[in-house]
């Protein structure tokens, strides 16, 4: 039976986080279903080499809002969003118009469309409410909770969470929908870039330097450890002047030459700097999923990450570690990690690259997400992923 769905994301920029990269790997994924898929989404004109879109292949549909002015860029184009995202529904006539992110104008958008059409609404939490980040400028969104977002979210049909902690995140708000568990898929590489040839050990940190990601309590761990022949490698984006404060911490411990700060790369570079790795380390406080543990362990590279994400099957899997998002468990982590050979190391990663090709391919999440839509349709029967109050 046919399906059409629009998803409405506020931007795909690359310097703005996984999502960027999962949401157009979701329409891609649901495209090759056979289900018809729109994407809504912004775009700044004139883009820097690390603003640039991330838009999904294939048959999918994508229409953009060009961002032009400043006020534009940081409010998301409400107006733009809502003339484009009615427009396109007026045109396309969907069955479901599926929502991601919070706190954002094209969140009320998306509602508000949802709503004027008649057309059930899914909603992506994408992270941006475990207790982490709900503290994290929490006077800010107190405000934005009872001024639009619970409302949002009392629309939803259906929510989809990426990680079985989310839906704890959700009932603590005490929203009681349906939730459709159907984790982020990851692009399994065929042939990676050959592993450079040199004695000294690398351990790689790949996404953007923001606070929510752990990296001043890595920094602390790694001062604390300071083992010989490795490099410890942040690679990414700064948001908010970060890197800055982290070089600062790093001259203060005294790790200007074992800490190289290299910037953001592109999805090329990437496969590049991951086949240099020896280790993966996400110290994040909080994530949703964490695509890059995905893109480390399908790369063949073991993982050191926290509790803070989802990734519990590094330790039943033995191919990482995953430990308290704390410095002194990092570098309690660290110590064991950085003690073994390069051949063991790895033999861990091997074990992670068959974890990522049994369990995480876009393919089966795909098949995942078609499944709850045809259900919310009454289209078919519940699938086990959908956990029901």
């Amino acid at each position: 039976m046919d399906l059409t769905v629009i998803h409405v994301l506020a931007s795909t920029r690359a310097d703005h986080g996984g999502t960027s990269r999962s949401v157009p790997a979701l329409c891609e994924a649901l495209d090759e279903e056979g289900v018809d898929v729109h994407l809504v989404t912004g775009r700044p004109a004139n883009p820097s080499p690390d603003q640039e879109p991330i838009l999904p292949e294939g048959n999918v549909h994508v229409h953009c809002i060009e961002e032009r002015t400043c006020l534009q860029r940081t409010l998301r184009s409400p107006v733009g969003f809502y003339r484009r995202l009615w427009s396109v529904v007026r045109e396309v006539q969907p069955d479901i118009i599926h929502d991601h992110g919070v706190w954002l104008p094209s969140n009320i958008t998306a509602a508000w469309v949802a709503r004027r059409a008649s057309i059930p609404l899914v909603s992506t939490p994408r992270g941006m409410i475990t207790k982490w980040s709900l503290s994290h400028q929490s006077k800010k969104k107190r405000v934005a909770w009872h001024l639009y977002q619970k409302h949002v979210f009392r629309q939803a049909a259906l929510f989809h969470a990426t990680a079985p902690a989310e839906v704890d995140n959700l009932r603590m708000l005490d929203l009681t929908q349906p939730v459709s568990v159907v984790p982020n898929g990851v692009e399994i590489p065929g042939l990676l870039p050959d592993r450079p040839s040199v004695n000294e050990k690398r351990a790689l940190f790949l996404s953007r330097l923001h606070p929510k990601k752990g990296l001043p309590m890595l920094l602390e761990a790694w001062a604390d450890v300071r083992p010989d022949g490795w490099t410890l490698e942040l690679v990414g984006p700064s948001e908010k002047g970060h890197r800055s404060e982290l070089e600062s911490q790093a001259t203060e411990f005294g790790l200007d030459g074992s800490v190289l700060f290299s910037g953001p790369v592109d999805n090329t570079d990437k496969w590049q700097k991951y086949a240099s790795a020896d280790l993966f380390i996400l110290p994040s406080h909080s994530e949703n999923f964490g695509i890059v543990v995905a893109e480390a362990l399908a790369a063949g590279v073991p993982v050191l990450t926290t509790t803070g994400t989802p990734w519990e099957p590094l330790e039943t899997e033995e191919c990482g570690w995953w430990v308290a998002p704390e410095s002194n468990a990092i570098a309690s982590a660290l110590r064991n990690a950085l003690s073994l050979d390069r051949d063991t190391l790895r033999a861990i990663g091997k074990r992670g690259r068959r974890l990522v090709e049994t369990t995480y391919t876009w393919r089966a999440m795909g098949k995942r997400m078609n499944e709850a839509y045809q259900w919310l349709l009454e289209r078919g029967s519940k699938p086990d992923h959908i956990e029901v109050t």
